[in-house]
């Protein structure tokens, strides 16, 4: 290892200890400690799993150097277990299939390999598989939101939409929810959340694991009558199935229409979506417009987002995801 600018260390030892809660949190081992900008290091984040595993996330195109420095830095201000690396310029959508190893080494940068292991968030577990491409198993930007859930969900019905490894099912089906089901178009992380659930000591029913396309799922559901207490509507901001392409700042109010349409009379729609470049304002316009157009009558009852504790704001800018819950009637 070379010479580590003790700046940069000190830095990245500043940013770790803001988060002094939940270092010491026993019921939660997956955070983030470090938040680009407003941690003092623009264009990079880095999240903790587990207590010694890092993936850092760099958010343009870093030089060798300046990636052997951050991570030298890293090990000197951390000393982790393992520092995995994830590269998500611009491009990276267009990338993804064509350079995956370059975007999301297999190996870490430092440390040890980690094939799996099992990381915390409010006393539930989640299995958090580092190697296994861009997001490593768990969106830790939703702790609030799950804890949201967690509170609530006690004999209710629960839809999860572009469920990825299911968090919001684990949860639902912890706090006593009579039912959670996940929708999401990829077979092998709905898996990879039937193991989240076994994981918790929670049974599992293959008909609460669906692969398909959302869309097309909200059709067959409210064709069939089929109404939920709570439908969480988690899309990725951009995304291409066989069939259709989506853009949350395009299409989220066709999104909510068909959401809205199986959210039980005095349910709850739970609208998210992390797309910096929409405004927290033309989000919820968006949602409304969507809830309205299928016919029901919605009312704002709540915004969430990330805990400012592990993903501060800049002054006067937006947290990049926003969760609005509406009642819809």
């Amino acid at each position: 290892m070379g010479a580590v600018p003790s700046s940069l260390v000190d830095t990245l030892r500043a940013a770790r200890d803001r988060r002094g809660p939940l270092l010491s949190d026993a019921r939660t081992t997956a955070f983030r400690v470090l938040h680009g900008e407003a941690d003092g290091v623009p264009e990079v984040t880095a999240d903790v799993f587990g207590g010694g595993l890092y993936v850092i996330s760099l958010y343009r195109d870093f030089t060798p150097a300046e990636e052997e420095a951050l991570l030298d830095a890293a090990v000197a201000a951390w000393a982790p277990r393992s520092v995995y690396l994830k590269r998500r310029p611009r491009e990276a959508r267009v990338l993804a299939n064509v350079a995956k190893e370059s975007l999301a080494p297999e190996v870490p940068a430092r440390g040890e390999p980690v094939e799996s292991l099992t990381a915390l968030e409010n006393g539930l577990s989640f299995l958090i598989r580092p190697a296994q491409g861009l997001s490593v198993g768990l969106y830790l930007d939703m702790r609030d939101t799950r804890a949201w859930l967690q509170e609530r969900a006690r004999g209710l019905s629960v839809l999860n939409l572009f469920a990825y490894t299911c968090a919001f099912g684990v949860v639902a089906s912890a706090s006593g929810a009579k039912r959670a089901l996940n929708i999401d178009a990829s077979r092998r992380v709905l898996e990879w959340g039937e193991e989240n659930a076994r994981l918790n000591g929670q049974p599992v029913d293959r008909y609460d694991y669906v692969a398909g396309d959302v869309f097309d799922w909200l059709k067959r559901l409210a064709k069939k009558g089929e109404a939920f207490d709570v439908v969480i509507s988690d899309p990725p901001s951009f995304s291409t199935t066989r069939t259709a392409r989506f853009s949350a700042a395009r299409d989220y109010a066709r999104l909510a229409d068909a959401a809205a349409r199986v959210v039980a009379p005095g349910g709850r729609l739970v609208a998210c979506c992390n797309h910096a470049g929409l405004p927290a304002r033309r989000f919820e316009t968006m949602v409304a417009e969507g809830v309205a157009l299928a016919g029901r009558k919605g009312k704002a009852v709540g915004s969430l987002g990330p805990s400012a504790l592990d993903f501060p704001s800049l002054p006067g800018e937006e947290p990049a995801l926003k969760v609005h819950v509406v009642e819809v009637r």
